[in-house]
């Protein structure tokens, strides 16, 4: 079958081959058939090495498809079914689970390790323990989540990853309060969704903030009061909040500088939410004065910060209601024998998502 793999970490582009096997399927597996999946940031940071993921690997992990094989012992589950892929499933008996803090069980980072893949060459991981960049992934039985049939591969696939975190970052995380100021640094799919969360949840202001263009135009589509370059950020401050900073800011880069900004951007007593995703060794400074002094809250948000099964059934519910916008997100489509297309279009920032169909 096909795939899109990454050789080596640090390697820019992907080669498309068409000798992968899906691997790993038996008792508690499901083999699913991708039809669509998002190109997510966080895919090119682990080629880039960003995040850790070993080599050689499938990218991709926002997807959807319909199940073509269960493996014994899978409830709930059948062939035909149309889901989507969660690349960070509960166990439900750790003691995060236990807790009710599902979006931080490591039973999903492990799989990571584990190939499921496997060429003439060798083994090959898939990313995140998924690897959607192909025709068909074994995932453990709770990867897989079902769908219902009005919604479209596609706006599963975002839902899958971009949009849960976008949104649950503004709802579950920060918990915008109504008529507040808000400003979210970095506007790609998950900046969007966090813009959409904040409109949804009653900000006040909503200021967009991206170095791109056609980016800072899109977000007040999706609900941005206005949209500014970061260089004009201390403008905005200044103007919107008389240079108090707002009551919320959304980082959603991944990394230190910018979230150096956020937090200078952030009121005293306001809330900076990290939701990029960065790099080990990339280190945010604070000096133990100003966290005493401006007693802001800094709330990192893992996958939505909430339940992640909710938080599906509830995007859905908003979509349905014609109260978020997840079609207009996708500015992009391609065949994965344009994957490199598509790499393109995200690293110049003009594509808020692309659809990779499969």
């Amino acid at each position: 079958m096909r795939a899109a793999v990454l050789h080596e970490t640090g390697q820019d582009k992907l080669e498309v081959l068409d000798d992968i096997e899906a691997v790993g399927f038996g008792p508690g597996k499901v083999k699913i058939r991708v039809r669509a999946t998002g190109l997510c940031h966080s895919d090119v940071s682990a080629m880039n090495g960003v995040l850790p993921q070993p080599a050689p690997f499938i990218p991709g992990h926002e997807g959807a498809g319909e199940i073509i094989d269960v493996g014994d012992g899978v409830g709930g589950l059948k062939q035909g079914d149309r889901v989507l892929l969660c690349w960070l499933p509960a166990c439900g008996s750790c003691p995060a689970c236990k807790r009710g803090q599902t979006e931080l069980c490591l039973a999903g980072f492990m799989n990571a390790g584990t190939p499921n893949f496997k060429r003439p060459g060798g083994d090959v991981f898939g990313f995140a323990g998924t690897g959607t960049f192909t025709e068909e992934v074994v995932v453990d039985a709770g990867c897989a989540v079902p769908i219902p049939d009005d919604v479209p591969y596609d706006i599963a696939a975002l839902i899958g990853c971009g949009v849960t975190t976008g949104l649950g970052a503004a709802i579950n995380t920060a918990d915008v309060a109504v008529g507040s100021s808000v400003a979210v640094i970095g506007c790609g799919g998950v900046g969007i969704s966090a813009i959409q969360g904040a409109r949804l949840k009653g900000a006040a202001q909503i200021v967009a903030v991206d170095p791109v263009a056609s980016r800072r135009e899109a977000a007040l589509k999706f609900g941005a009061t206005e949209a500014v370059s970061p260089d004009e950020l201390g403008d905005a401050k200044q103007r919107i909040t008389a240079g108090e900073g707002f009551d919320y800011v959304f980082e959603v880069v991944g990394k230190s500088a910018t979230a150096r900004t956020a937090y200078e951007t952030t009121r005293r007593g306001g809330t900076l939410c990290i939701v990029g995703a960065g790099a080990m060794d990339d280190y945010l400074q604070l000096n133990m004065f100003e966290l005493f002094f401006d007693e802001k809250r800094i709330l990192p948000s893992m996958y939505g910060g909430g339940d992640v099964l909710t938080s599906y059934e509830r995007a859905i519910a908003l979509w349905r209601a014609g109260r978020i916008d997840l079609e207009s997100m996708i500015t992009h489509r391609v065949q994965l024998a344009e994957i490199n297309d598509a790499l393109a279009l995200m690293r110049t920032g003009e594509a808020l998502r692309t659809c990779i169909e499969i």
